[in-house]
């Protein structure tokens, strides 16, 4: 079987669409009977970039034209999209992977009248689908509810982690936490800070929680910090000063390194996941793997 996958996200691994088609690649690629794998689009958003209405409208282009006919054009059996962006029409039959419904569900991450439409667009082309894979039966049944597609052709295959999320303490652990001034315990948020994180909520519950813990066990806030500090990104180290927590209770660190993951899950007290909405929500899955206790919303 000749499958074509789109790549749009392939140079992205710290998003969590980079990482599913990066695991995908590697776990087809180790099956006994493996299909030959053509992966499209490979450099095309290197060009154009990911910001910008400029890029976007590439996007779509590339969703909704060339992946198609580059389907076409190489023959293949089926095509796969493993983010919600499938094409509208396609020559052979198409698998979609959606996460999540955020745009539909989350009113704050709904956008102007472009996210709108693009949400309207992939909502239409996902009903024309073979086959939606989802991560969780709680997306499958909005993705049933929303899209009103026939729930037998919505199939949930959970996520798993990868072999280094382990609890068996590594070498460079103790290295890795120094790099990022992490002391010997802490309590651990590790992700994003669009506003669904709830990260706004964790502050303040620390600025309680910290004086009775103390400081030789500080919140560490991790992850790639807002470059923007805006409605749907807020800047936690502006909520943090909003908030009046005590800065010796929480330590903010400016992070994006995959592999330095696991150590830093091994070596917090606790792993505290608050976020509002999640399609899956693989951090806490990963900390788990690490032995390491969540505190989950």
């Amino acid at each position: 079987m000749r499958l074509a996958v789109n790549a749009w996200f392939w140079d992205s691994p710290t998003t969590g669409s980079g990482q599913y088609v990066q695991r995908l690649i590697e776990h087809l690629s180790a099956l006994e009977q493996k299909p030959e794998v053509i992966l499209v689009g490979l450099g095309l958003r290197r060009r154009v970039g990911s910001t910008g209405l400029r890029s976007h409208a590439h996007k779509i282009w590339f969703e909704q034209v060339w992946f198609p006919r580059a389907c076409a054009r190489l023959g293949v059996d089926v095509a796969h999209v493993p983010y919600w962006g499938p094409p509208l029409t396609s020559p052979v039959p198409t698998v979609v992977t959606i996460h999540d419904l955020i745009p539909l569900l989350l009113r704050e991450y709904r956008g102007g009248w472009p996210v709108r439409l693009y949400t309207a667009l992939v909502s239409l082309a996902a009903r024309r689908a073979a086959l939606i894979l989802t991560d969780s039966q709680a997306s499958r049944q909005d993705i049933v509810t929303h899209l009103k597609l026939p729930p037998e052709r919505v199939r949930v295959i959970y996520l798993g982690v990868g072999a280094q999320y382990h609890p068996t303490p590594a070498p460079e652990d103790e290295a890795i936490r120094a790099r990022y001034g992490l002391p010997e315990r802490y309590m651990l948020y590790l992700g994003g800070f669009d506003v669904r994180k709830n990260v706004a909520m964790l502050l303040r519950a620390y600025r309680l929680a910290g004086p009775v813990i103390g400081e030789d066990c500080p919140l560490a806030i991790v992850g790639q910090l807002p470059t923007r500090d805006t409605p749907l990104t807020p800047d936690p180290r502006r909520l943090a000063r909003e908030e009046g927590v005590d800065g010796r209770f929480v330590r903010f660190v400016d992070f994006a390194d995959e592999a330095a993951k696991p150590a830093l899950y091994r070596g917090a007290v606790a792993f505290v996941f608050p976020s509002r909405y999640e399609g899956f929500g693989l951090p806490p899955l990963e900390a788990l793997a690490c032995g390491t206790p969540v505190i989950c919303s």
